[in-house]
């Protein structure tokens, strides 16, 4: 499962050898005949939404921001004809929200940051038999930018950013309510997460959720990057971004983390890891980023999106360049789609006018065969 990273900006540029660290070399895996093409474009522009794969194969993109404010609007994608179709609004206007796919085939969305209303509590669901919204439980505490994860059992885990960033709490489906559970051990920031092979949630900054007890417990810190994106691997170990110094792997049944070079267009001006996605051939594919750009002195270096993107073989612990997206952006969603494609949607881009990032409508889907 891949949490997309729709907080992280630019990784920090560190002047540290890589070679020092003793990190594997890059290098090329078998190619595949990959490409991003343009797909349909989204109603509208849309950062910091989320994208939910739904059980018809469609995708559920919600709320997010634009020029016109917070939105509340949503709407699907169909990957048969390209198009997507407006559907249910939610009952508020969302951002830095979450959602999570139930196992009624309902969709949960809680928290997030609403227009004059700070920090959320509120929770509702999407019915994709009728295409509507309706409030639930609100959760016992405000979230925004957390981790929200669907848990063996059906319940829902929702961490992080309520009140103190440790705090966690518990969705039943059957009740439409919420329970505190026990807090995490360390300050969880950020919606990155994933189930592990044996049941526990695994979160960044090195913790560890058992369902079957309530209580977390802490991982053995990675000696370089662990941050978002990250992705649970076939083989049950967990990818973690990094940056310029390095990215880890973690395996859950040794505690252990082992480290490699960063992606070839990671580099000390720019990241390309705003993203990713695991494809159905257990390679993980991330997209986009920021390049800086130099200015004369005083001046800032202009911070420009990029559409660079890379493939980690976690067999080798290598990477190799694919083709770039046709738009270059940032915090944008990546959806593997039921066909293997992969849907990339919304975001922001930089515009050469303003000198500004703006969001953006535009979709893409990235194709490979091996």
């Amino acid at each position: 499962m891949i949490r997309r990273n729709s907080h992280k900006f630019a990784k920090t540029l560190v002047l540290l050898s890589i070679a020092a660290l003793g990190l594997v070399a890059s290098t090329a895996i078998p190619v595949l005949a990959a490409s991003f093409n343009t797909t349909g474009s989204m109603n509208a522009a849309r950062v910091h939404h989320t994208a939910t794969l739904l059980p018809n194969g469609e995708v559920l993109v919600t709320g997010g921001d634009n020029s016109t404010g917070f939105l509340a609007s949503s709407e699907l994608y169909d990957p048969a004809t390209g198009n997507w179709t407006l559907t249910g609004s939610m009952t508020v206007a969302r951002v830095n929200h979450d959602a999570v796919l139930l196992q009624n085939g309902q969709v949960l969305v809680a928290g997030g940051l609403g227009q004059g209303n700070g920090t959320l509590t509120s929770a509702e669901l999407y019915n994709p038999a009728t295409g509507t919204w309706a409030a639930t439980g609100s959760m016992t505490a405000s979230r925004a930018n957390f981790l929200m994860i669907l848990l063996p059992n059906g319940q829902v885990l929702a961490a992080g950013d309520g009140g103190s960033s440790n705090s966690a709490e518990l969705y039943d489906p059957a009740t439409g309510t919420w329970t505190p559970t026990g807090n995490a051990l360390s300050q969880i920031f950020g919606d990155a997460v994933v189930l592990l092979h044996n049941g526990e949630v695994y979160a960044p900054s090195i913790n560890l959720y058992n369902p079957a007890i309530g209580t977390w417990s802490t991982t053995s810190s990675p000696p370089v990057g662990g941050g978002a994106p990250i992705a649970l691997l076939p083989n049950g170990d967990v990818w973690t971004a990094g940056t310029v110094q390095g990215e880890s792997l973690y395996d859950p049944s040794t505690n252990q983390w082992t480290t490699f070079a960063p992606p070839p267009c990671t580099t000390f001006q720019q990241d390309c890891e705003s993203a990713a996605a695991t494809l159905n051939i257990g390679i993980v594919l991330v997209a986009g980023g920021i390049t800086e750009v130099p200015r004369p002195y005083p001046q800032q270096p202009l911070k420009e999106t990029n559409g660079l993107a890379a493939l980690f073989s976690p067999s080798t612990q290598t990477w190799t360049k694919t083709s770039s997206m046709k738009q270059s952006r940032v915090f944008q969603t990546m959806t593997l789609l039921m066909n293997g494609q992969v849907l990339v949607a919304g975001g922001e881009t930089f515009d050469k006018n303003s000198k500004q990032l703006v969001p953006i409508a535009s979709a893409e889907l990235y194709n490979y065969r091996p």
